[in-house]
């Protein structure tokens, strides 16, 4: 199947128009036409081979809502002309432990991602920064009758990133929940913990998030590098989702943490620096937790409570050719909260 998107061609080079080929779908394949394409900080990542992996040419994109254009016959869930949403992975091993509970993002043959991944035959997987895509079934999601298809296409990373801690660790009204960061994942985080119930604060080192924050659904804003606000909020918190993606130190969080309270990783990948003070852990019986998206009966649970409560992501809409400067823009962290592709500007 012919398809036509932009891509990088190497790690210095900016993403451009893109002919390639999509596999011929499948008995139990669904095809998409894509309308639109969120940018998450982890395609800019991939295509300048920030972690060393990248696969070129690569067309990023995994935060993609589209409508159904086919249907194979195997198909049960979907008909030609519903709204649907694909997320970062396309396939898995579909045996494994991890895969029969639903949680296909910790597969232990390793989840085929929707982009710079092989599939099973070893043909490279391209992303939504494009104009269709062809997935299986079982790695689809229904989008709910009226909820804002632009402003959805984050849920699929964004949003399953926050939720999944945030249902794991069963937050509800009874909840007191933390968020570190006021970024792309930092406010869905805060948006879908208010949404549960939870009373929510922010941990920020920037005075002038206050009124977005709040805006957002933030009850607390907390200056993280004010000692005497951080003591006003000791031992309370049952969970703080942390969404900084780069090395910082966990330690000043930690006596803020109720007994039993968990501080979960959403953001960053690597060793943490500097070291972890085991003292207030085991003082507590704390933890310090990571969570890695969700898996799709998960990310399906996610899209109908946004539909029943019409939680989308706060976007900035961008045209397909400004995608290099949006890119340079996200390093800036020059947006509020995430850039989302209109498809339909693919080709001007």
């Amino acid at each position: 199947m012919k398809a036509f998107g932009y891509a990088a061609h190497s790690a210095t080079s900016p993403l451009v128009p893109f002919h390639f080929e999509r596999r011929d779908p499948r008995a139990d394949d669904v095809t998409i036409d894509i309308l639109y394409c969120g940018v998450c900080h982890s395609d800019l990542h991939q295509a300048r081979n920030d972690w060393a992996n990248s696969i070129y040419p690569m067309v990023p994109g995994h935060e993609i809502i589209g409508r159904v254009v086919a249907v194979g016959p195997s198909v049960t869930r979907f008909k030609v002309g519903d709204h649907a949403g694909v997320g970062c992975m396309v396939d898995s091993c579909l045996t494994c432990e991890a895969c029969e509970e639903g949680e296909e993002q910790y597969c232990r043959c390793f989840p085929i991602f929707t982009y710079n991944a092989l599939d099973r035959e070893g043909a490279p997987t391209y992303g939504g920064y494009s104009d269709r895509i062809v997935v299986k079934e079982r790695f689809v999601v229904k989008i709910p009758d009226g909820l804002d298809l632009a402003g959805a296409a984050p849920l699929l990373c964004a949003g399953i990133t926050t939720w999944s801690p945030l249902r794991h660790w069963n937050v509800n009204d009874k909840s007191k929940v933390a968020v570190v960061g006021l970024g792309g994942l930092g406010h869905m985080a805060i948006k879908l913990a208010k949404a549960l119930g939870a009373h929510v604060t922010l941990f920020t080192r920037s005075p002038g998030k206050s009124d977005d924050a709040r805006r957002l659904g933030a009850d607390d804003i907390i200056l993280s590098t004010d000692a005497d606000q951080m003591a006003t909020v000791g031992g309370r918190f049952d969970l703080i989702i942390d969404t900084v993606p780069y090395a910082h130190d966990l330690n000043p969080y930690l006596p803020t943490l109720a007994i039993n309270g968990t501080i979960v990783l959403v953001g960053y990948l690597g060793p943490l620096e500097p070291p972890v003070d085991s003292v207030p852990l085991i003082m507590g019986r704390k933890s310090v937790a990571g969570s890695l998206i969700g898996g799709i009966a998960e990310t399906q649970a996610l899209f109908d409570f946004c539909g029943k409560h019409g939680v989308v992501s706060d976007i900035e809409v961008i045209k397909m050719r400004d995608i290099n400067e949006a890119y340079e823009r996200l390093l800036k962290a020059d947006v509020k909260y995430r850039f989302v592709i209109d498809m339909a500007s693919l080709k001007e």
